[in-house]
Parts: structure tokens; sequence; C-alpha cells
């Protein structure tokens, strides 16, 4: 199976949309809407801001493996 390395994010705060390149060996528990300055971090149960804003889960749960 491929991995998708790229998730599109979109802020709940303000709808900015923008794509972003995942990292394969970390998880992003933080990111800053570039619009409205909003710092983002995953919901309850979600491992990181890709799986909770993002597109496309991040690449550990795309693999089914845990997530960091």
């Amino acid at each position: 199976m491929e991995v998708i390395l790229q998730s599109t994010i979109t802020c709940p705060n303000c709808g900015h949309k923008k794509e972003e390149t995942m990292p394969t060996d970390a998880c992003q528990y933080f990111y800053e809407c570039e619009n409205c300055k909003t710092v983002l971090k995953p919901k309850q149960g979600d491992c990181c801001v890709y799986c909770s804003y993002g597109s496309v889960a991040c690449p550990p749960i795309q693999q089914d493996k845990k997530c960091c």
C-alpha cells in the first residue's frame, strides 16, 4: 500500500486550507494556521493534527500502525 504524504489541513477557526507534507517519522501535535494564527492541537482520541484536521490521516495510521 502506498502511503500518502500530502494532506490538506483545514483550520476549524477560520476555514483556511493549506496543503502540507506530513512527517513520516514523527507526529505533529501543534500546527499554527498561517491565516489566523490559531494553534491547532489534536482532537481528543486523535494522535496528531493531520488526523484531526487533515484531508488524509498521518502515515503511521495509514499503515495500521500506532501513531507515536
